[in-house]
């Protein structure tokens, strides 16, 4: 596979979204304008009452941005509308009256982890170890830090957002709260991902609509937010210090 994609397929109620770039599921503007437009047209289609995120491959879930987008950023506002794309999934997410079971096989960076966390229900592989690298590129995790936070307490994603050059296990992310189950291989926890996903379809579409309204409550504001959390990261990407560590590190 080297064509990056979005597929998004319902088989009895269930909608399954399947993302995919070649390196590493990284998440160029494409990619995530995709997400944001396919959520929000589940959120309207009566034939979807649950909804599973997942990316193609074994090892990776989501590596984050995309470098090569990055370094093309030449104005403040591009930067803002690259990093508001990542703004426009979360929010799409958040306002989703479906839940979202998130399925991370594999490392989440960056990005990953946001979207990780803005699932209603995550589970996971023991692979799945998670960073937050965005301050070791230069910028920071603005724009996914509220959904971060949301989900595993601020001191939790102050250290991930510090420790910006070494990974958290599965397990750590777990007692955490970001995943809900760790398991120990892919087989297992798609088996489980599909079982949570076929009990929720049998369930009220307006009382699950109603218990994600109110768990997201006080979050009314994201859509402002985020956009301004997405202005700071297009500022940040301008910098010789980000503009280098991306040069130096696609050069090895």
């Amino acid at each position: 596979m080297q064509t990056p994609y979005v597929r998004n397929s319902i088989v009895n109620a269930i909608a399954t979204i399947e993302f995919y770039t070649p390196q590493h599921n990284l998440l160029p503007a494409s990619i995530l304008a995709q997400l944001a437009t396919t959520f929000t047209q589940l959120s309207n289609d009566e034939n979807c009452k649950v909804i599973i995120l997942k990316s193609a491959g074994e090892k990776t879930f989501c590596a984050g941005a995309s470098f090569d987008e990055l370094m093309a950023i030449e104005t403040t506002e591009q930067g803002l509308q690259f990093f508001s794309g990542f703004a426009n999934v979360i929010n799409a997410m958040r306002k989703c009256p479906k839940f979202i079971i998130g399925s991370v096989q594999g490392k989440a960076i960056g990005g990953g982890v946001g979207l990780a966390a803005a699932c209603d229900y995550t589970l996971a592989t023991n692979q799945a170890s998670v960073k937050l690298s965005e301050l070791a590129v230069g910028i920071g995790p603005f724009v996914v830090g509220p959904a971060v936070e949301r989900k595993i307490g601020t001191a939790a994603a102050y250290e991930l957002a510090i420790d910006a050059a070494n990974f958290r296990t599965a397990e750590w992310a777990k007692q955490k709260g970001l995943f809900v189950e760790v398991f120990e291989k892919i087989v297992d926890l798609d088996e489980n991902v599909e079982q949570l996903a076929k009990h929720l379809s049998t369930q009220s579409p307006m009382a699950m609509a109603e218990i994600k309204a109110a768990f997201w409550q006080g979050t009314e504001h994201w859509d402002e937010l985020l956009m301004q959390r997405a202005a700071i990261s297009g500022k940040l990407v301008l910098s010789t210090f980000t503009k280098e560590f991306i040069k130096n590190f696609k050069a090895k």
